[in-house]
């Protein structure tokens, strides 16, 4: 196969990816989404904040309603009705009545239920806040992921000249029978060029994906859109050239994340909202308690009735009735009851608290891991910054002078270059995992102010 041939095919093979990729992501410096475009469009359009938004709302309703009594109970009827003739006024207690009933409260049951619904209900801003921050890991990692992908296309395709240079050099060399050159070289040459494609082909598939799931979050629901296609939008998604840099959130935009104490970590940790939220489900939690106790207390009802009597049969004028009285429940057999439901109520408040013990003992662990990782990101970043990037890149521009003049390996000039451009690819794979160890970090110590029952940060 001729060097034309081999390139015409090549071209074809990738052609279809490219394709794809250009019509997700136009990579356009004109036109480049940054990560924190993409990061705060992600959030604004996510759907489960604006259900949060709901949820919130149809509980603080339901804490107002909670505090409201029952309705009253209205009862019509006719007592003392005689049956042999059905005459109102035959008998003296004959009687029309009218009467109301209310039922109260067990003790302060209605405003503890208020209470907990409020607490509930303040849940919500925290999950808010908690959402948003992972929402802005997860669009990072897969911005950075996609930018990953595109940036070692260029780098590979950037040196794919090279390698074609170099399989003409060899073709031409073992043709002529000019210099040392072996048909083994030659094919070796070849096959490094066919692995390039394959690498090309294996890494425009991976931008795709990243690039669709991407999208994934940067998709306008259908009735919000407003003549505005997705597609429209996914079109004019483009990455930039240059990496950004992830500003740090928290107590890492002040102090150095190698600095910090465990203690500062975990006096940072008691502030994440995921951990507030689980404050607030705790209380709430420990007020059921309270409303489960209130049980033991009787329910009391109110009742008052109006009793009509017409006149007697001559005429004699009969008063009518008027009563009024409590009812009362009494908790007596509390054992399979009220006993078991504040034992349910509490069982569930210390499940509470276990998972917040949980999920701060995972959050130290997450930051202790990400520190170390970050540690040693940034030891070989600067090792590759100041020493191996640019030996690789001197070894192979001795290896290439070297074959020149048919002093060197064609093999190794081969090896030389492929040395290079993986040192190259390394080092961006480096300061792509340091980004996304930072945005993972970020969301570690992402801090919210405690929340009061019915109160919106």
């Amino acid at each position: 196969m001729t060097v034309s041939n081999r390139r015409a095919a090549g071209a074809s093979v990738s052609l279809a990816p490219c394709i794809a990729t250009f019509l997700v992501l136009w990579v356009s410096t004109a036109g480049a989404m940054s990560l924190e475009q993409a990061v705060s469009i992600a959030q604004q359009q996510d759907p489960w904040l604006q259900a949060s938004v709901y949820r919130q709302d149809a509980l603080h309703a339901m804490s107002e309603a909670a505090t409201t009594l029952d309705d009253p109970v209205i009862s019509l009827g006719v007592a003392n009705l005689p049956t042999d003739t059905f005459d109102f006024n035959q008998e003296a207690m004959t009687q029309f009545q009218i009467g109301i009933s209310q039922t109260l409260p067990r003790g302060e049951s209605r405003a503890l239920e208020r209470e907990r619904l409020q607490w509930i209900g303040s849940q919500q801003p925290l999950m808010r806040a908690d959402r948003k921050a992972k929402v802005a890991v997860i669009v990072s990692h897969l911005w950075l992921e996609a930018y990953r992908a595109g940036q070692t296309i260029r780098l590979i395709e950037s040196d794919r000249e090279l390698f074609e240079h170099l399989v003409d050099v060899a073709e031409s060399n073992y043709s002529s029978a000019i210099g040392k050159t072996r048909q083994q070289d030659l094919i070796r040459a070849q096959l490094e060029l066919t692995q390039l494609e394959d690498r090309l082909n294996l890494l425009h598939e991976q931008l795709d994906v990243a690039a669709s799931q991407l999208g994934e979050w940067l998709l306008t629901a259908p009735e919000q859109a407003h003549g505005y296609s997705n597609d429209d939008k996914l079109s004019r998604t483009a990455l930039p050239q240059e990496l950004p840099a992830i500003d740090l959130a928290g107590v890492l935009s002040q102090r150095d994340p190698a600095d910090l104490t465990t203690q500062d970590v975990a006096d940072s940790i008691i502030q994440h909202p995921a951990i507030l939220a689980l404050d607030a489900q705790i209380t709430a939690s420990a007020t059921a308690v309270r409303i489960a106790e209130e049980r033991y207390k009787p329910q009391w009802q109110l009742r008052a009735s109006y009793g009509y009597r017409d006149d007697a049969p001559n005429g004699l004028d009969r008063a009518d009735f008027f009563s009024v009285g409590v009812a009362f429940d009494v908790p007596l057999f509390t054992d399979n009851r009220q006993d078991q439901t504040v034992r349910s109520r509490s069982a569930s408040t210390q499940e509470m608290r276990t998972k917040r013990a949980l999920l701060l003992r995972s959050m130290m662990a997450g930051v202790a891991t990400q520190r170390s990782r970050l540690a040693k990101l940034e030891q070989r970043g600067t090792l590759y910054k100041t020493r191996l990037l640019q030996e690789t890149h001197e070894q192979a521009q001795a290896a290439l002078a070297a074959y020149t003049h048919d002093d060197g390996d064609f093999a190794e000039v081969v090896r030389a270059r492929i040395a290079g451009l993986n040192a190259d690819i390394e080092a961006l794979n480096i300061e792509i995992d340091r980004l996304k160890t930072l945005a993972q970090l970020n969301y570690f110590f992402t801090t919210s102010q405690p929340v009061h029952k019915g109160e919106t940060p």
